[in-house]
């Protein structure tokens, strides 16, 4: 076809991902880039369709116009977003000015009763890429801080995909980070115990056995002050670390923590460490704000 490598990968992908699941589907592609901030206002509008018109056949794929230029091209996307319905291999609609929820059930209804779409979910295989993103997503507005959004995020995924702990995990721990720990806590014992032994989910356990400490104001204010008043009480600085991080104060529960490993790292084996390493779990090893953290204590034990 006189295609160079890295084109025959692109069209490989956009056929596994687009063409062959139009066959007997309608595809909302989505034309996006990570700098594109409409793109980011418009995916959680386009997830959440494409998750409630799955039983109707429907499915979502994304196209990244910096990763797949030459998709981009043959398209001729000129602007992102942009959005089209796909069947068979052919555009059937541009859906790109169609921005509200209303607009685009509309257009999608009428295609549904147009084309010989088959109803119901693609299947396993299809399925598991349209949760990936949403799980991306989910973890991106935890990690800013959003967390009411994000127990919508996950709460959809588990909806979409029961049986996935990482799902469950992303929702136990938004769920934590709302302030609804208690609930947390009886979703997790209501788990499967399977999922429950998944290593997210256990992960996900550790951020609501550290919340249940949570303190009130004035206990903290209490332990601020011992620590404060006691530097060299290391008793007090992980009771204080602890509490922070408990109350949603992560930054100062890492600076205490920090400072103890820099000045006593061998302290009760390691308990600041190990305190700081737990937190890590709670929050989720990718999560940019532990990545940066994780740096901190590198400098601290190899600096």
């Amino acid at each position: 076809m006189g295609l160079k490598i890295d084109e025959q990968k692109a069209v490989e992908r956009f056929r596994a991902t687009v063409v062959e699941p139009s066959m007997t589907k309608l595809v909302i592609l989505d034309f996006w880039a990570e700098w594109c901030g409409p793109c980011k206002a418009l995916t959680p509008l386009l997830e959440k369709i494409a998750a409630e018109y799955a039983d109707k056949g429907v499915v979502l794929a994304k196209v990244n116009v910096d990763e797949d230029q030459f998709i981009a091209a043959q398209f001729q996307v000129r602007s992102i977003p942009t959005v089209y319905a796909m069947f068979q291999g052919q555009p059937v609609a541009d859906l790109t000015q169609a921005r509200s929820e209303t607009q685009l059930k509309q257009v999608l209804d009428q295609l549904l009763t147009q084309l010989p779409v088959e109803a119901g979910a693609y299947g396993q295989e299809s399925a598991a890429p349209d949760v990936g993103p949403l799980l991306a997503m989910g973890e991106e507005v935890l990690a800013t801080g959003d967390a009411e959004r994000a127990m919508g995020i996950f709460t959809q995924i588990v909806d979409m995909a029961p049986e996935n702990p990482t799902a469950h995990a992303g929702l136990l721990r938004a769920m934590v980070e709302a302030g609804q720990v208690a609930e947390a806590d009886a979703a997790l014992a209501a788990l499967p115990e399977d999922v429950r032994k998944d290593a997210a989910v256990e992960r996900a356990a550790v951020a609501i056995e550290l919340a249940k400490n949570r303190p009130d104001d004035s206990e903290l204010e209490n332990l601020r002050m011992a620590a404060a008043e006691r530097p060299a009480d290391m008793d007090a600085q992980i009771a204080f670390a602890n509490a922070a991080f408990a109350s949603g104060q992560r930054d100062i529960a890492a600076d205490t923590l920090l400072k103890m490993i820099q000045n006593e790292p061998d302290w009760n084996d390691g308990a600041a460490k190990s305190t700081l390493l737990k937190i890590f779990e709670a929050v989720g090893m990718e999560d940019p704000w532990v990545s940066a953290t994780r740096r901190r204590l590198s400098l601290i034990l190899f600096g």
